[in-house]
């Protein structure tokens, strides 16, 4: 593997996203040294290559990112992987507000805690969060699976529309158009398969103790819609 350390100290963001770009032209693996919670970080990289940013980074990171594999030893500011397209990025500790906002495809991990509105408007991918996850967790989501190991406070699942949202905490309060359910062994074991991959280690009772907010929409025999009370 061809790695190239940058040490982002003295650079501006515009600065070290073009030597981030250039870069991933001839190398597998891009270090990233002395990020100092820099924004926009690799925002709208579509290299298949490797980045591990040594520290924290600011707002954006990966945002609209396509392919790349970015790992954040420290923590992420507001709407971490925002609108990717496809690709990874992990966070080993915590996030802002928004983490995963609007992805496409790809998958976001934070280990740790994250902020609130977690995977809002995500259309498809994968949001994993370690921790617990603040207000309108998965808001407006329209696709996708957004798993939280900790707890999610007010308004979970707030106007989702599709995809699901895991949860093996409390659920303080859900939004409008959103259910609780129990999860199934096809669930279960689907949980298990992506956890395990991402390092999470969790007993089989865990697995069985995994809720699932989705959308409530019924249609009636009429052909028209209602909704499943809470």
């Amino acid at each position: 593997m061809r790695e190239y350390t940058i040490d982002a100290k003295d650079m501006d963001e515009k600065t070290l996203n073009r030597s981030i770009k250039e870069h991933a032209l001839d190398y597998d693996k891009l270090i990233i040294k002395n990020p100092q919670s820099k924004h926009n970080i690799a925002a709208g990289l579509t290299e298949e290559v490797e980045i591990e940013i040594v520290g924290s980074a600011g707002y954006f990171v990966g945002t609209m990112v396509d392919g790349a594999k970015i790992h954040i030893t420290r923590n992420a500011g507001w709407f971490a992987g925002d609108n990717m397209t496809g690709g990874e990025l992990i966070i080993e500790g915590g996030s802002g507000d928004g983490a995963g906002q609007g992805i496409y495809n790809g998958t976001v991990v934070v280990k740790g805690d994250t902020g609130s509105r977690t995977g809002e408007i995500m259309k498809g991918g994968t949001v994993i969060i370690g921790g617990n996850s603040g207000f309108m967790t998965g808001l407006l989501m329209m696709g996708g699976r957004l798993i939280v190991l900790g707890d999610v406070t007010d308004d979970a699942g707030e106007s989702i529309m599709r995809g699901t949202i895991y949860v093996l905490g409390q659920v303080k309060s859900l939004g409008k158009k959103a259910v609780l359910k129990h999860t199934t062994l096809d669930d279960q074991n689907e949980l298990k398969e992506v956890l395990t991959k991402y390092g999470f280690e969790l007993s089989d009772i865990d697995y069985t103790n995994f809720k699932k907010i989705t959308n409530g929409e019924t249609k009636t025999e009429s052909g028209g819609k209602k909704w499943i009370k809470k």
